[in-house]
């Protein structure tokens, strides 16, 4: 899953494609790099991030969906926990909604996705952007999570989406310590039980910078190691920015993780 966030304030690149047809550009850019989805955002989720209002969030999300959604050249996720905007953009042609909320605010979201039969991911999250990384604290980490986005899919699931349209993200630093984060990719089997594919989002993260003492454009090889941890921990679809780097990387850790075992010929 490529990233394209058409806000001025995301952590990594904000501001850089805030033009319509340059987002259209960049997500055809990252298709041609491999990418078999898209996700589409306009309102930032970085740590200490405020609310924008959902005129504001469509303002520049709708110009983009419908420049890309005219000839898509791959599924298109948006980025949004707002019910109004998702239903603005699944009427354009969206396939699936990733809320970074899991559904905090109830099943409305759910219904509109059940209503336009798209896809929905459902993110953990403690706390609001705003709030999440003050002072992340768990009694039980994985139980937690684990239990949380059951929840949630326990409620999209009523709602109407269907049981093969939900997959689950444990929200990689959102509300989260560097420790908490690194628990999370080494047991993402924590989170089989649920039966739902899941997809991880580490890519340039501050827990990265946190560990290599670098900036979000230095962050390169930290978003490869994690992304292959996660393929390893058992991760289905990873969200990122750098596609064809990631792609390669997951190709070779693969291609390890599946070669016979023992001696003789393969």
């Amino acid at each position: 899953m490529g990233i394209v966030n058409v806000t001025p304030d995301s952590f990594s690149d904000g501001g850089r494609f805030l033009d319509p047809d340059a987002a259209v550009r960049h997500a055809r850019a990252l298709v041609a790099e491999g990418a078999d989805l898209v996700d589409v955002g306009a309102e930032s989720t970085r740590p200490g991030a405020r609310p924008v209002s959902a005129a504001e969030e469509q303002d520049r999300l709708l110009p983009v969906l419908e420049r890309l959604l005219a000839d898509p050249p791959c599924p298109v996720s948006v980025d949004t926990a707002k019910p109004e905007v998702a239903d603005a953009a699944l009427a354009l042609g969206a396939h699936m909604v990733n809320d970074v909320t899991g559904l905090a605010a109830g099943p409305a979201l759910a219904r509109v996705c059940a209503r336009h039969g798209a896809a929905l991911c459902l993110v953990h999250m403690q706390g609001t952007p705003a709030t999440m990384q003050a002072a992340p604290h768990y009694e039980d980490l994985l139980g937690e999570i684990r239990g949380r986005l059951a929840e949630a899919v326990a409620t999209a699931e009523a709602a109407g989406v269907a049981p093969d349209a939900l997959c689950l993200d444990p929200g990689i630093g959102f509300g989260k310590t560097v420790a908490h984060n690194l628990t999370l990719l080494k047991r993402l089997d924590a989170l089989a039980p649920i039966g739902k594919p899941v997809l991880v989002g580490p890519s340039r993260k501050s827990f990265l910078g946190a560990l290599l003492e670098a900036p979000p454009d230095q962050r390169l090889e930290g978003t490869l190691a994690a992304c292959v941890a996660a393929v390893w921990a058992g991760a289905h679809l990873l969200r990122v920015h750098d596609v064809a780097a990631v792609r390669r990387a997951v190709r070779v850790a693969e291609a390890i993780r599946d070669a016979p075992d023992g001696e003789g010929p393969p």
